[in-house]
């Protein structure tokens, strides 16, 4: 898959692009299917709302689950990052976030690389996610919010917020997100919110600012991210455990197109259950 000059224009000036329905309902079926069996597990892999069994993020899927590891190597997610980066990247990240029906909690206003810089020492920004849905996204179940063009303000003042929800984030206050809006048009186009069927997949940039609302509609709103990096742009510190920020900077290589749908050979190191040494974590600084 290989992005447009139109397209790599669009993502310049709006900072994500959107394409519905990219994935089949037979390929979304693939990942749809192994989910409940990796939320139930018991493991630090789970981050569970608070104060509810739900699970709020699954981390690291691709080094347990075939299906997953199938998908953090898809040409349709991997090819236009590599693109826009002009080179390898590796999977800095890998969550199935469950944002599900009744009990799914708010994400905060915030930049992904805000977190990644402070916690992980991330040198730059060049990284960003790709998100696929697995559910139906709508105006009720928490659909993802953006400030279009708010990337190119670069890294924003945040705040390590502690207390709201289960998943600590560096999150921005609400008299800047006032101001980002305004200046992004206001009530006419200063925040959006891509919606769409299952198999939909977004990329949008590490500065961009997103939030998501609670979700209170009886439709649960699950969505794979793949935070992928350019290789060159590795973390430098590992002050998170691994199954959280990975230490592998290996670049991805990717299968056939129609890898989720026939047999294909991955590694799956994580299958019989979280190593000791991925909840390791060092404030030790890379040269």
């Amino acid at each position: 898959m290989q992005l447009t000059a139109a397209q790599r224009a669009q993502f310049e000036r709006d900072g994500y692009l959107f394409f519905p329905g990219l994935f089949s309902p037979d390929e979304v079926r693939q990942l749809t299917d192994a989910v409940p069996a990796l939320y139930a597990r018991r493991e630090a892999f789970n981050v569970r709302e608070r104060g509810s069994d739900a699970v709020r993020t699954n981390f690291a899927a691709h080094l347990y689950s075939e299906p997953f590891a199938r998908l953090a190597r898809h040409p349709r997610m991997v090819k236009p990052v590599m693109q826009l980066f002009d080179e390898p990247v590796y999977m800095h990240q890998f969550k199935i976030n469950g944002k599900m029906a009744f009990e799914g909690d708010v994400w905060q206003w915030h930049q992904d690389y805000g977190t990644w810089k402070n916690d992980d020492l991330m040198p730059t920004e060049r990284a960003m996610n790709v998100a696929i849905f697995l559910d139906e996204v709508n105006a009720f179940n928490g659909p993802l919010m953006f400030i279009p063009g708010s990337h190119r303000k670069g890294v924003l003042d945040a705040q390590h917020d502690l207390t709201t929800t289960s998943y600590p984030l560096w999150t921005l206050d609400h008299a800047l997100i006032a101001q980002l809006v305004e200046r992004a048009g206001g009530r006419h186009g200063g925040i959006v919110s891509p919606q769409g069927p299952a198999g939909s997949m977004i990329l949008f940039h590490s500065c961009l600012v997103h939030a998501s609302s609670s979700n209170l509609s009886p439709w649960n709103r699950v969505s794979v991210y793949l935070s992928l990096c350019a290789v060159s742009n590795h973390i430098r510190r590992f002050k998170r455990p691994e199954y959280i920020a990975h230490r592998d900077f290996t670049p991805i290589d990717c299968l056939p197109d129609d890898c989720l749908l026939r047999e294909a050979p991955v590694a799956l190191p994580w299958k019989n259950g979280l190593p000791a040494s991925a909840l390791d974590t060092s404030l030790e600084v890379l040269p």
